[in-house]
Protein backbone atom coordinates (compact mmCIF):
# COMPACT_ATOMS: atom_id res chain seq x y z
CA UNK A 1 0.00 0.00 0.00
CA UNK A 2 1.28 3.25 -1.03
CA UNK A 3 2.30 6.30 1.84
CA UNK A 4 -0.32 8.59 1.49
CA UNK A 5 1.43 11.96 2.05
CA UNK A 6 0.13 15.81 1.97
CA UNK A 7 2.11 18.38 1.07
CA UNK A 8 2.39 22.00 3.16
CA UNK A 9 4.09 25.01 1.50
CA UNK A 10 2.54 28.51 0.72
CA UNK A 11 5.01 28.62 -2.04
CA UNK A 12 3.21 26.49 -5.29
CA UNK A 13 6.64 26.31 -6.66
CA UNK A 14 7.72 24.31 -4.15
CA UNK A 15 4.71 22.25 -3.77
CA UNK A 16 4.61 21.37 -7.54
CA UNK A 17 8.67 20.19 -7.43
CA UNK A 18 8.17 17.81 -4.25
CA UNK A 19 4.80 16.70 -5.84
CA UNK A 20 5.74 15.45 -8.78
CA UNK A 21 9.19 14.00 -7.49
CA UNK A 22 6.82 12.09 -4.56
CA UNK A 23 4.67 11.05 -7.74
CA UNK A 24 7.62 9.69 -9.14
CA UNK A 25 8.12 6.83 -7.03
CA UNK A 26 5.83 3.54 -6.71
CA UNK A 27 5.49 3.47 -3.22
CA UNK A 28 4.28 7.38 -2.48
CA UNK A 29 0.93 9.04 -3.05
CA UNK A 30 0.57 12.89 -2.80
CA UNK A 31 -3.27 12.71 -1.13
CA UNK A 32 -3.49 16.40 -1.17
CA UNK A 33 -1.77 20.16 -0.35
CA UNK A 34 -1.89 22.99 1.53
CA UNK A 35 -0.91 26.51 1.60
CA UNK A 36 -1.33 27.51 5.27
CA UNK A 37 -0.84 26.22 8.29
CA UNK A 38 -4.72 26.18 8.82
CA UNK A 39 -5.47 24.30 5.31
CA UNK A 40 -3.02 21.17 6.34
CA UNK A 41 -4.45 20.62 9.86
CA UNK A 42 -7.93 20.74 8.36
CA UNK A 43 -6.57 18.51 5.27
CA UNK A 44 -5.44 16.31 7.47
CA UNK A 45 -8.44 15.67 9.30
CA UNK A 46 -10.14 15.21 6.23
CA UNK A 47 -7.89 12.87 4.32
CA UNK A 48 -6.00 11.20 7.02
CA UNK A 49 -2.37 11.18 5.85
CA UNK A 50 0.29 8.75 6.85
CA UNK A 51 3.10 11.13 6.77
CA UNK A 52 2.64 15.16 6.10
CA UNK A 53 5.74 17.35 4.96
CA UNK A 54 5.43 21.13 5.85
CA UNK A 55 7.09 24.30 6.02
CA UNK A 56 7.39 26.17 9.05
CA UNK A 57 6.79 29.90 7.71
CA UNK A 58 3.21 29.32 6.71
CA UNK A 59 0.47 32.00 7.01
CA UNK A 60 -2.64 31.75 9.50
CA UNK A 61 -0.96 29.32 11.34
CA UNK A 62 3.31 28.24 11.16
CA UNK A 63 4.22 24.45 10.88
CA UNK A 64 5.12 24.03 14.06
CA UNK A 65 1.86 25.10 15.88
CA UNK A 66 -0.06 23.13 12.91
CA UNK A 67 2.29 19.90 13.69
CA UNK A 68 0.96 19.94 17.72
CA UNK A 69 -2.61 20.52 16.54
CA UNK A 70 -2.47 17.55 13.82
CA UNK A 71 -0.60 15.27 16.68
CA UNK A 72 -3.04 16.26 19.01
CA UNK A 73 -5.38 15.30 17.04
CA UNK A 74 -4.08 11.99 15.53
CA UNK A 75 -0.84 10.83 17.17
CA UNK A 76 0.08 8.39 14.82
CA UNK A 77 0.48 10.86 11.63
CA UNK A 78 4.25 11.30 10.70
CA UNK A 79 4.94 15.32 10.31
CA UNK A 80 8.57 16.23 8.78
CA UNK A 81 9.48 19.97 8.66
CA UNK A 82 11.05 21.36 5.58
CA UNK A 83 12.47 24.53 6.36
CA UNK A 84 15.05 26.84 5.67
CA UNK A 85 15.68 27.45 9.43
CA UNK A 86 19.16 25.26 11.04
CA UNK A 87 18.41 27.36 14.27
CA UNK A 88 18.88 25.56 17.71
CA UNK A 89 15.47 27.21 18.81
CA UNK A 90 13.32 26.15 15.45
CA UNK A 91 14.64 22.54 16.13
CA UNK A 92 14.06 22.23 19.24
CA UNK A 93 10.66 23.91 18.71
CA UNK A 94 10.01 21.25 16.42
CA UNK A 95 11.00 18.42 18.28
CA UNK A 96 9.23 19.32 21.08
CA UNK A 97 5.68 19.40 18.88
CA UNK A 98 6.86 15.77 18.19
CA UNK A 99 7.67 15.90 14.37
CA UNK A 100 9.55 12.69 13.61
CA UNK A 101 11.65 14.73 10.76
CA UNK A 102 13.37 17.90 10.09
CA UNK A 103 15.03 18.81 6.55
CA UNK A 104 16.79 21.63 5.36
CA UNK A 105 15.52 22.95 2.17
CA UNK A 106 19.11 23.65 0.89
CA UNK A 107 19.64 19.82 0.60
CA UNK A 108 15.83 18.41 0.38
CA UNK A 109 15.68 16.26 -2.94
CA UNK A 110 16.14 12.87 -2.00
CA UNK A 111 16.50 13.00 1.64
CA UNK A 112 13.01 14.02 1.32
CA UNK A 113 11.67 10.30 0.05
CA UNK A 114 14.10 8.57 2.36
CA UNK A 115 12.24 10.51 5.21
CA UNK A 116 8.96 9.79 4.31
CA UNK A 117 9.98 6.09 4.13
CA UNK A 118 11.48 6.54 7.31
CA UNK A 119 8.98 8.46 9.22
CA UNK A 120 5.98 6.29 7.66
CA UNK A 121 8.01 3.19 9.60
CA UNK A 122 7.63 5.52 12.42
CA UNK A 123 11.50 6.22 12.67
CA UNK A 124 12.98 9.86 13.08
CA UNK A 125 15.36 11.31 9.93
CA UNK A 126 17.18 14.39 9.94
CA UNK A 127 18.69 15.74 7.55
CA UNK A 128 22.17 15.60 6.41
CA UNK A 129 23.06 19.27 7.13
CA UNK A 130 22.00 19.23 10.96
CA UNK A 131 24.79 17.26 12.31
CA UNK A 132 24.05 13.57 14.53
CA UNK A 133 25.64 15.12 17.58
CA UNK A 134 23.84 17.87 17.53
CA UNK A 135 20.64 16.97 17.25
CA UNK A 136 20.55 14.53 19.87
CA UNK A 137 21.88 17.61 22.58
CA UNK A 138 18.57 19.07 20.95
CA UNK A 139 16.18 16.50 21.79
CA UNK A 140 18.11 15.95 25.18
CA UNK A 141 17.82 20.13 26.30
CA UNK A 142 15.26 20.63 29.20
CA UNK A 143 16.95 23.48 30.79
CA UNK A 144 17.42 27.15 29.99
CA UNK A 145 17.71 27.69 26.77
CA UNK A 146 13.85 25.91 26.53
CA UNK A 147 12.60 28.19 29.79
CA UNK A 148 13.73 31.29 28.33
CA UNK A 149 12.20 30.98 24.86
CA UNK A 150 8.94 33.89 25.16
CA UNK A 151 7.02 31.85 23.03
CA UNK A 152 6.78 28.78 25.61
CA UNK A 153 4.81 32.28 27.69
CA UNK A 154 2.02 31.86 24.93
CA UNK A 155 -1.01 29.42 24.96
CA UNK A 156 -1.47 27.74 21.66
CA UNK A 157 -4.52 29.79 20.59
CA UNK A 158 -2.14 33.51 21.75
CA UNK A 159 0.54 31.69 19.07
CA UNK A 160 -2.35 31.52 16.81
CA UNK A 161 -3.83 35.19 17.35
CA UNK A 162 -0.23 36.47 17.35
CA UNK A 163 0.65 35.47 13.59
CA UNK A 164 -2.58 36.79 12.36
CA UNK A 165 -2.22 39.76 14.50
CA UNK A 166 1.40 40.08 13.17
CA UNK A 167 0.02 39.10 9.03
CA UNK A 168 -1.99 42.58 9.36
CA UNK A 169 -5.58 40.91 10.05
CA UNK A 170 -7.87 43.04 11.95
CA UNK A 171 -9.80 41.35 15.06
CA UNK A 172 -12.76 40.91 12.87
CA UNK A 173 -10.82 38.89 10.49
CA UNK A 174 -8.94 37.06 12.85
CA UNK A 175 -12.06 36.25 14.94
CA UNK A 176 -13.66 35.18 11.73
CA UNK A 177 -10.79 32.47 11.01
CA UNK A 178 -10.58 31.14 14.14
CA UNK A 179 -14.57 31.20 14.56
CA UNK A 180 -14.25 33.46 18.13
CA UNK A 181 -15.60 37.05 18.78
CA UNK A 182 -14.34 39.83 18.36
CA UNK A 183 -13.78 40.42 22.33
CA UNK A 184 -11.59 37.62 22.51
CA UNK A 185 -9.73 37.98 20.04
CA UNK A 186 -8.85 41.24 21.56
CA UNK A 187 -8.81 39.44 25.14
CA UNK A 188 -6.11 37.07 23.48
CA UNK A 189 -3.88 40.18 21.81
CA UNK A 190 -4.01 42.31 25.25
CA UNK A 191 -2.76 39.26 27.19
CA UNK A 192 -0.12 37.96 24.61
CA UNK A 193 1.34 41.29 24.35
CA UNK A 194 1.61 41.48 28.25
CA UNK A 195 3.45 38.16 28.54
CA UNK A 196 5.65 39.15 25.84
CA UNK A 197 5.96 42.61 27.02
CA UNK A 198 5.73 44.49 23.65
CA UNK A 199 3.49 47.42 23.06
CA UNK A 200 2.88 47.88 19.82
CA UNK A 201 1.93 46.21 16.84
CA UNK A 202 5.60 46.81 14.85
CA UNK A 203 7.01 45.39 18.17
CA UNK A 204 5.15 41.95 17.39
CA UNK A 205 6.40 42.22 14.05
CA UNK A 206 9.87 42.24 14.80
CA UNK A 207 9.40 39.81 17.82
CA UNK A 208 7.50 37.49 15.04
CA UNK A 209 10.56 37.50 12.61
CA UNK A 210 12.88 37.54 14.89
CA UNK A 211 11.44 33.78 16.30
CA UNK A 212 10.66 32.46 12.64
CA UNK A 213 6.41 32.70 12.92
CA UNK A 214 6.89 35.02 9.69
CA UNK A 215 9.12 35.96 7.01
CA UNK A 216 10.17 39.45 5.64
Amino acid sequence: MAIRVLLADDHTVVRDGLKALLESEGDIEVVGVAGDGIAAVQGCRRLKPDVVVMDIAMPLLNGIDAAKEILSENDKVGVIVLSMYASQEHIIRALQAGVRGYLLKESAGNEVIQAIRSVAQGKRFMSSGVAELVVEDYIAIVGDSIVQNPLQKLSNRERQVLQLVVEGKTSADIACTLQLSVKTVETYRSRLMGKLGVHDIPGLVKFAIQHGLIQL
